[in-house]
C-alpha cells in the first residue's frame, strides 16, 4: 500500500469523533490492506513501531523534528518555530513547508525508515537521526509530511483505540462485530494487535485459536471485582481462597534461562528499573522458563515491614537505580503462575496454579509466596481483612478455588475488598486527566488549578467525564501536572472524551490519577453513566490522592459500570444507616 492511501485513511479518522464511523473506516483499511502491511499499519495508527511491550522508542522529540524540518524544507529554524507558535503542530508546519508534489514511497518503506531512525544509536546519535528523517521528510509529499512526524511526535490523536481496533478487523471480515470475541482473546494472550491482525489476514479468524501464553510476550493481567463485604464473598465464591491485598507494582515476570523480562500491569518493561527483584527470580525460581505474577513492594530489610505506596512510588524511575535499589528495596509477593517449563497453566484452577508456585520458590530475600486462607466462613474471611488493614494493608483478595486465569477479564472469579469500600463512599477512583482549568486566585501563577477528570466507558471505548478536581496536590505537583499535560494539548475535546462541560484546556487521556470523595452523586454535567436527558454521575468533594498512577494506563481506570455499582452500594449503606 502506497504511503498516501494510509494517509488518507487517517485524514478520514482524524475527522470524525463517532467511533462507529471509525470502525467502518477501519474495516475499509484493513479490507484494502495487505498482508505484509496490516501489522505495520495497526502499529503506526497507535503511533507505535511494534507492540506495546516492545521497547523501541521513537526518540524524536520536538527540538529533533524542528531540526529535520529544517534540513527538508531549506527554512531556518526560527521560522519554523514561529510557525510551530501559530499552529500548535509540527504535522501542519511540514504540510505547510514540504511540496505537495505526488510521491510513491508505501507503507512498509516508512514504517522501516521511521524504524531505522528509532534504533540509531552510538556517537552522533541525534545527528544522524535528524540526517534520516530529514531525508525521510524529502521523499514525502506535504500531506504526508504531516502524519511522518505526528506518528512520532505521539501527535495523531485520532481517538483509536484497542476495541475499535478489533472491532475494525471484525468488520472488515463480517460487516458487524461477531468476531471480537476471537480476536480479543487472542489479543489478550499475546498483547500484540499487529500480530494478531497478521494471522487474522492471512489464515482467518480459527488460527487465532492457535496463539498461547509465551514467555517473552506479556499476558493481558486478569482484574478483579469490588466486594461490599465479607458475606458478599462467600454469596458469590462460597469456599475460596483471601490473601492480602498489597498496594504496590503489579508484575508479570518472564523467566527464560537465565534472561528475565518484568512487565508492568500496562505491559511497559520495567526489568531495568526492578534489578533487585530480577536477580531474585534468577536465584530463587526453580525453573528454566516461567510466567509469574506479583506485587512488588518496597520493604525495610532491618523490620522486614513492607513500605506504604508512596514509598514504593520512588521506585518508579529511571535515574539513580542503584542508589533507589539500596535505599528502598524490593521484595516479590507471589501470587499466580500462568506458564512452567513449556506448559501453559492458564486453563487450571487457581489453587493447582498457587500450589504449584509455592514449590517454585526457593528461600531467600527477593521472592515469597502469598499466603492465604481457604475459607467459607465470613467471620473468618473479617477477621483476616481486619489482620490485613492492622497490618497497614490495603485490604484483601477473594479468589475462586476452580478459576481459569482469563487474561485482560475483570469479573468475580477474583474479588477486592478495600477498607475504603465500607461506609458512603470513602472508596477511591481512578480517573483519567481530560483537561484542565487555568489558575485562579493564589494557583494564576500556575497556569493551572483544576483538572477535568473521566472513567472508563467500556462499552463506548470512551472517558465520561465524572470530577472538577482542585485539592490534594501541593504547589509543586501542580507546577509538574502542567509539566506532563502542556505537551499533550489538543485544540479540541479529544474524539474519546465524552463531556459537557468543557475546561479551558483539553488534553488527551493519558494520565490516571486515584481520586477521594465524599459520595457521587447525580449531575447534569458530567457525563459518566449518563443516558439520553437523564443526568449523568458526579464525585462529590473529590480530592486527589498521590499523584500519578504511572503503574495504570487510560483504560485501568474505573470504569462507569464500576461507578453505578458503587453508587447503589452508597444508597444501600445510607439506607442501612437511618
Amino acid at each position: 500500500m502506497r504511503f498516501a492511501k494510509l494517509v488518507d485513511y487517517l485524514a478520514k479518522l482524524e475527522a470524525t469523533t463517532k467511533r462507529l464511523e471509525m470502525t467502518h473506516i477501519l474495516a475499509d483499511l484493513f479490507k484494502e490492506a495487505s498482508e505484509e502491511d496490516i501489522a505495520p499499519i495497526i502499529y503506526l495508527t497507535q503511533e507505535r513501531l511494534g507492540p506495546a511491550f516492545a521497547p523501541i522508542d521513537f526518540g524524536i522529540g520536538e527540538a529533533l523534528a524542528a531540526e529535520a524540518l529544517a534540513k527538508a524544507s531549506g527554512k531556518d529554524k526560527d521560522a519554523i518555530k514561529k510557525l510551530y507558535k501559530q499552529h500548535g503542530d509540527y504535522g501542519l508546519v511540514a504540510e505547510k513547508l514540504i511540496s505537495d508534489d505526488a510521491k510513491k514511497l508505501t507503507v512498509a518503506q516508512v514504517f522501516e525508515r521511521l524504524k531505522q531512525i528509532a534504533t540509531t544509536s552510538g556517537e552522533g546519535t541525534v545527528a544522524t537521526k535528524t540526517d534520516l528523517l530529514a531525508e525521510l521528510l524529502g521523499k514525502v509529499s506535504g500531506r504526508e509530511a504531516r502524519y511522518v512526524l505526528r506518528i512520532p511526535l505521539g501527535r495523531l490523536r485520532l481517538g483509536i483505540g484497542d476495541p475499535t481496533v478489533m472491532e475494525g478487523l471484525s468488520w472488515s471480515k463480517t460487516g458487524d462485530k461477531t468476531l471480537r470475541p476471537q480476536i480479543e482473546r487472542a489479543y489478550n494472550v499475546c498483547s500484540d494487535l499487529g500480530k494478531v491482525a497478521h494471522i487474522f489476514k492471512t489464515e482467518g479468524v480459527d488460527a487465532l485459536a492457535k496463539i498461547s501464553v509465551a514467555v517473552g510476550n506479556p499476558v493481558r493481567m486478569a482484574l478483579a471485582e469490588r466486594a461490599k463485604n465479607a458475606e458478599d464473598i462467600v454469596t458469590r465464591l462460597g469456599k475460596c481462597a483471601i490473601e492480602s491485598k498489597f498496594d504496590g507494582f503489579r508484575c508479570q515476570v518472564h523467566k527464560q534461562g537465565a534472561s528475565v523480562r518484568i512487565f508492568s500491569r500496562n505491559l511497559e518493561e520495567t526489568t531495568a528499573m526492578f534489578t533487585d527483584i530480577a536477580e531474585g527470580i534468577r536465584t530463587q525460581i526453580r525453573a528454566q522458563t516461567a510466567i509469574l505474577e506479583g506485587e512488588a513492594l518496597s520493604y525495610d530489610p532491618e523490620t522486614d515491614e513492607f513500605h506504604p505506596f508512596q514509598v514504593t512510588m520512588q521506585r518508579k524511575r529511571k535515574y539513580d537505580l542503584e542508589e533507589m535499589t539500596v535505599k528502598f528495596p524490593l521484595r516479590l509477593v507471589a501470587f499466580d503462575l500462568l506458564y512452567l517449563d513449556g506448559k501453559d497453566l492458564t486453563g487450571e484452577g487457581y489453587a493447582a496454579r498457587h500450589a504449584t508456585l509455592a514449590q517454585l520458590i526457593a528461600p531467600g530475600e527477593r521472592v515469597q509466596i502469598a499466603q492465604h486462607l481457604v475459607t467459607q466462613d465470613a467471620k473468618e474471611i473479617e477477621k483476616y481483612f481486619m489482620q490485613a488493614i492492622t497490618g497497614g494493608l490495603e485490604g484483601i483478595m477473594a479468589k475462586r478455588l476452580d478459576s481459569r486465569y482469563q487474561a485482560g477479564a475483570r469479573n468475580f472469579n477474583w474479588i477486592k475488598l478495600k477498607r475504603s469500600y465500607q461506609g458512603h463512599l470513602s472508596d477511591t477512583v481512578d480517573g483519567v486527566v481530560v483537561g484542565y482549568l487555568r489558575g485562579r486566585g493564589m494557583r494564576a501563577r500556575f497556569g493551572i488549578g483544576a483538572l477535568l477528570v473521566a472513567v472508563y466507558d467500556a462499552k463506548q471505548d470512551k472517558f465520561a467525564t465524572i470530577a472538577k478536581i482542585g485539592t490534594g496536590f501541593s504547589d509543586a505537583e501542580w507546577l509538574q501536572m502542567r509539566e506532563l499535560l502542556d505537551p499533550i494539548k489538543t485544540e479540541h475535546r479529544h474524539a474519546r472524551v465524552d463531556a459537557v462541560l468543557a475546561p479551558d484546556v483539553w488534553v488527551e487521556p493519558r494520565y490516571v490519577i486515584e481520586m477521594q470523595a465524599d459520595e457521587i452523586t447525580r449531575s447534569p454535567i458530567h457525563t459518566a453513566g449518563k443516558i439520553g436527558d437523564e443526568p449523568g454521575y458526579a464525585l462529590r468533594f473529590p480530592r486527589v490522592k498521590g499523584f500519578i498512577r504511572a503503574d495504570k494506563k487510560p483504560e485501568d481506570a474505573t470504569t462507569v459500570g464500576e461507578i453505578l455499582k458503587m453508587f447503589e452500594k452508597q444508597g444501600k449503606a445510607m439506607r442501612n444507616d437511618k
